[in-house]
């Protein structure tokens, strides 16, 4: 991947998110009613073991877990295998993915659920654990650019996604604009500090080529 790739992953998904912020808040019918359908359905999935489940992703990837701890532990990852600037980038793209969602939440103001199982603090748009699991999966992505990772890292943003609308915490939008901004905020964050978080081989290859004279 290049920068140039990175920002416009970053661009594209912020922006696709604050265009179906603007949908939500003018002309929401057709969102609404994917929506509907997609909360009734997951209503009628509700089992104990799925919702266990889902009470369990709901600690992982929210609160002090997930604003505190897990960007705390990325960062001393980051810091041990790419050293102080990987976490710098690791801790930069967490507050910037945060601090975009809560923007977007209070701007749009749009209502959760009805049938939601758990309180959930204001503004439903975007999901802010799905936000945090996607920005987590490219930042670690960044650091540690391998397929497992990569796999990993989508896995479980699909899974914390699919565990807030089995709560009926979130709609089926939600999630996605969550993923979109989570992944975006990464992205752009990626694309500013870009010599800090590429691969030190890269790097070496790159100073190798500037080091070398014109022919």
């Amino acid at each position: 991947m290049t920068r140039r790739v990175a920002l416009v992953l970053g661009l594209a998904g912020v922006a696709a998110t604050l265009v179906t912020a603007i949908v939500l808040a003018t002309s929401p019918s057709l969102i609404v009613s994917l929506d509907d359908a997609w909360n009734l359905e997951m209503v009628e999935w509700r089992n104990p073991v799925l919702t266990g489940w889902a009470l369990v992703m709901n600690v992982l990837g929210g609160g002090w877990v997930a604003t505190i701890l897990v960007p705390l532990l990325i960062a001393v990852l980051a810091w041990i295998g790419r050293g102080w600037r990987g976490a710098v980038f690791a801790l930069v793209a967490f507050v910037f993915s945060a601090g975009l969602v809560q923007l977007v939440k209070r701007a749009l103001g749009r209502d959760r659920p009805q049938d939601l199982l758990i309180a959930s603090d204001f503004g439903s748009f975007p999901s802010g654990h799905t936000a945090n699991a996607a920005a987590l999966a490219v930042v670690l992505w960044f650091l540690f650019p391998m397929l497992w990772v990569a796999i990993g890292g989508a896995l479980w943003t699909v899974a914390m996604g699919f565990s807030r609308t089995v709560l009926s915490v979130h709609w089926f939008s939600d999630t996605v604009g969550g993923a979109l901004i989570g992944a975006g905020a990464a992205f752009l964050v990626a694309a500013a500090l870009w010599r800090w978080i590429r691969p030190p081989r890269a790097l070496a290859e790159a100073d190798d080529r500037s080091a070398d004279p014109p022919r």
